[in-house]
């Protein structure tokens, strides 16, 4: 494999299909060599030898297609495609084709260097000299780059339906209109081109239509084809493509977690009898907007409790026609409708638009994906079309006629893209809702078939919760709320938990506070000024903090000096710091690195191949996809000439990976290779050994790797803790609740013990926080004791601490459960079911846990602090009876 594959598809973070795809573009570079005047069908013969989908080009030159689920990352592929065949094959020619208007421009702004979906980011050639991008709209301005010998990397970016428009009736489209500059017109130019390589996204569009045969005539060296719908509609039955080289359905991206899961939605024990269908209609529009609002609480919920962006989501009515989308938008901007709220929240895209006004009309809804962009709710007519790249569709209310299969395949492709990449764990936040009361069964039926490409999950919403209204109730730490502070980014779904009363009444007074807290802030990040939270009442730093909130307060306070009076900013500052000492627990920013020179390696170890059986193998193994029947074949390497030892198979496939160097474990690469080869001979011949090691190298060499892992090593002169912070503000957590919810009493323990999740708990003395929530009645128990026997005490959100922990080959973040201050001591305490106190996870986390209150404790202890301690208790032990003081003595980890 060429060595730009790994290096691109590591820059790029490309996901396995991706990956995938780069591998076989490398592939066919091997066996067809793309250049001017190849001979196309001795091309095809060798590419269908070994990829049996590929039976036809469909076009003039060599052309294959890779068909990709929506949302899996086209774009970025065509982004690596360019990479690859620029940095391994010098190719410096290439011309984009776009379906549309939207996808051209945002082809344009993707490849355009410093923006958000910068397909090149990472690939450092293309950092200082990026590839210059000609467009439909200024190759004839360019003109004058064409021939500049330091311009290595050029990408024509051009939109398909505009030739289209322009060849119709028989006209020459103005690329082909000479070019008084170039001396031909610039299609010319590019047909004449040594090295131009066609890309086309979206390709189920360029086929029999003017403006492609037009293309043609460009005679590039390659075509590379990228869609996620692979067959053209030609009556009743779609007619698949016959290059298809690379198939990942999105059956193949949903089981990878790659794409939302969708999920088809219905009233618990709904029952349409005695409804009439505007009935149904309505009722299924209103709750569909229920659960967008509820879905809006989940979002920013996850969003403020993972410090993430907030997503503002927004739901897609499909309507019958035009006529049915103007009434339906005449209802949700009517007061009768939830009150008016929505009357200047929703647009509709009027599918009876064509051409340019069509094109306004998609810009228009690509806007709701915008934070500051008020739309919530989109009406639309026809099937989604390619373009609407959103990632923040949640919820789909189809209302117009449609078999079920229908209804599942135009109304979740649009839908599917996650809104920060990849799946999060939380249910509301991965999923697309299809909300079909009336159509729930046949959809679910249809999913269920043998053929189906996806499954599709069942929701049944209570109507008794859906007409609770849900919020994100913040439940900011104690401190910030007695200053006056708000959340960041408050949305009309943001509840905060009463905090009690302000520390400063006045006005002025509460601003001074609130510019020293930011002063205090920042020394955060000075541990050398300040290395604890106690060194706030150090005189020289409230010195330092006084000055410095003059300086800020002067300017606004000079136009105020005859109308308010001043403030005494020394006694208020004062009084800040007495707070923020009170309603703090000094957590440190700790980093353990390595002193000098670090060196790793992998201890001797036997590999257990016991499992390792492949059977002997013809020259190439034909696999179909049952559920797909996506063919694919498994050839006997890459096609270059044998290793001369049948070890070096195994080493070569070893030295891929990452960590593994040539140089400093050849010894015990060779060691395991032996083993290896050992192992098929004693089962195969010589013949067949070789067979298996080229056929399977990249599996093999994963298997041998994975096992490598659990004997790597890892060593330095010494180890330092860094302390980059003396002191870390308390996040806030937040929590979706029913509005209006009372809290929940702490002492007592609640009547569904088994959902104690629903529950948000209050009433606290010494929490650092007014509301807190937990998993289970032991750990309700222990805010009890906590409450009684400590100084202060809270449960720590998600990021407050950088505390890492390995198991396997994955590094994980630990979050403790509880932190609680004592007179004598500081405790990071874990509850856990006595079942898993053993773990293997259980462990890894208390072993880094130990290692964090270790340095922590090194720390504070140097400036006449408090220590740390790591507690891990299991939950039978914890009861209302017991102290903390004998819980800590029991159960303290060394």
């Amino acid at each position: 494999m060429n060595r730009h594959v790994n290096a691109i598809a590591g820059r790029l973070s490309l996901r396995p299909p991706q990956r995938r795809s780069l591998e076989l573009l490398d592939r066919i570079t091997e066996i067809a060599p793309p250049k001017k005047g190849a001979d196309v069908a001795a091309a095809l013969a060798a590419i269908r030898s070994e990829f049996p989908s590929v039976t036809d080009f469909e076009r003039e030159f060599v052309s294959v297609c890779f068909a990709l689920a929506t949302g899996v990352g086209k774009t970025r592929l065509m982004g690596a495609f360019i990479s690859y065949l620029h940095l391994a094959h010098g190719i410096n020619n290439f011309f984009v084709l776009a379906p549309n208007l939207t996808i051209y421009n945002k082809l344009i702004a993707d490849f355009t260097p410093n923006t958000p979906k910068y397909v090149f980011k990472g690939i450092a050639e293309f950092a200082s000299d990026a590839p210059e991008i000609i467009t439909g709209d200024n190759y004839e301005a360019k003109a004058g780059s064409l021939f500049d010998e330091l311009i290595q990397c050029k990408v024509n970016i051009f939109n398909i339906s505009k030739i289209n428009s322009e060849v119709r009736g028989g006209k020459s489209p103005r690329i082909k209109r000479l070019s008084e500059y170039i001396g031909e017109s610039y299609f010319d130019y590019l047909a004449a081109l040594p090295d131009l390589v066609l890309l086309m996204d979206e390709s189920h569009r360029y086929r029999a239509s003017a403006g492609v045969r037009a293309i043609n005539e460009l005679k590039p060296i390659l075509g590379l084809e990228v869609t996620a719908t692979p067959f053209v509609e030609t009556g009743k039955v779609p007619v698949s493509f016959k290059n298809v080289i690379f198939d990942y359905a999105l059956g193949m991206a949903m089981a990878d977690g790659f794409v939302k899961e969708p999920a088809v939605v219905t009233r618990k024990n709904f029952n349409p009898a005695g409804m009439s269908p505007d009935e149904i209609e309505r009722l299924k529009l209103e709750d569909g907007v229920r659960l967008h609002e509820s879905v809006k609480v989940e979002l920013e919920t996850y969003a403020r409790t993972s410090d993430k962006t907030i997503v503002k989501p927004f739901l897609l009515v499909i309507a019958r026609d035009t006529t049915h989308a103007a009434q339906l938008l005449q209802l949700v901007k009517s007061d009768r409708f939830f009150e008016g709220q929505y009357k200047e929240k929703v647009i509709q895209v009027d599918s009876s638009k064509t051409g340019a006004e069509e094109e306004e009309m998609i810009e228009r809804l690509l806007k709701v994906e915008q934070a500051d962009e008020p739309t919530e709710i989109v009406i639309h007519v026809n099937m989604l079309k390619e373009g609407w790249d959103v990632t923040n569709l949640y919820t789909i209310v189809p209302l117009r006629a449609a078999n079920a299969r229908t209804l599942i395949e135009q109304s979740i492709g649009r839908g599917l893209r996650l809104p920060y990449g990849k799946r999060t764990g939380v249910s509301a936040v991965d999923r697309l809702n299809i909300v079909a009361h009336d159509r729930f069964q046949e959809i679910v039926d249809e999913a269920g078939k043998a053929d189906s490409a996806i499954r599709i999950l069942q929701v049944f919403i209570d109507p008794a919760q859906l007409a609770q209204k849900t919020v994100t109730l913040v439940s900011q730490s104690q401190l910030a709320t007695k200053l006056g502070l708000a959340p960041e980014h408050a949305t009309s779904s943001t509840s905060v938990a009463d905090g009690g009363a302000l520390t400063f009444a006045k006005p002025q007074e509460q601003k001074v506070a609130q510019i020293a807290w930011e002063v205090i802030r920042k020394l955060e990040n000075q541990p050398q000024t300040l290395p604890t939270i106690a060194h706030l009442k150090k005189p020289e730093i409230q010195r330092a903090i006084v000055e410095a909130v003059e300086e800020r307060h002067r300017p606004a306070q000079l136009e105020l000096d005859a109308v308010v009076e001043r403030p005494d900013i020394a006694a208020v500052v004062a009084k800040t710091i007495d707070l923020v000492t009170q309603q703090t627990i000094g957590i440190p920013r700790i980093l353990v690195v390595p002193r000098g020179v670090v060196k790793s390696g992998f201890k001797p170890f036997k590999l257990d191949l016991t499992s390792l059986k492949y059977p002997p193998v013809s020259d190439e193994l034909w696999v179909r996809h049952l559920r797909t029947s996506q063919f694919e074949v498994i050839a006997l390497g890459k096609g270059g000439n044998d290793e001369a030892r049948l070890e070096d198979y195994v080493v070569s496939g070893l030295v891929d990976f990452d960590d593994v160097a040539y140089d400093a474990h050849a010894d015990l690469l060779y060691d395991l290779a032996s083993e290896t080869v050992e192992h098929f001979r004693g089962y195969l011949s010589e013949d067949d050994t070789r067979k298996v090691l080229r056929c399977y190298q990249r599996d093999i060499a994963k298997f041998v790797h994975a096992q490598m892992q659990k004997h790597h090593w890892e060593e330095a002169d010494g180890y330092e803790t860094k302390v980059s912070k003396g002191f870390t503000e308390l996040k806030a957590s937040a929590y979706a609740t029913v509005a209006g919810q009372t809290l929940a009493d702490y002492r007592v323990s609640p009547e569904d013990k088994s959902n104690m999740a629903k529950y948000n708990f209050g009433g606290f003395k010494r929490c650092l926080y007014p509301v807190q929530k937990f998993d289970s009645d032991p750990e309700r128990k222990l805010a009890v004791i906590l409450e009684r026997d400590s100084e202060k005490w809270f449960r720590p959100a998600k990021g407050q601490f950088q505390i890492y922990y390995k198991v396997g080959g994955d590094i994980s973040e630990y979050q403790p459960d509880f932190v609680a201050e004592t007179e004598g001591s500081i405790l990071m305490i874990e509850p856990k079911m006595k079942s898993q106190m053993a773990g293997v996870e259980v462990v890894a986390k208390r072993g880094a846990a130990v290692m964090w209150c270790s340095q922590a404790s090194r720390h504070a202890t140097a400036y006449g602090e408090k220590p740390w301690s790591y507690v891990l208790i299991p939950h039978d032990a914890i009861a209302e009876n017991m102290t903390l003081d004998a819980l800590t003595q029991q159960y303290l980890c060394q």
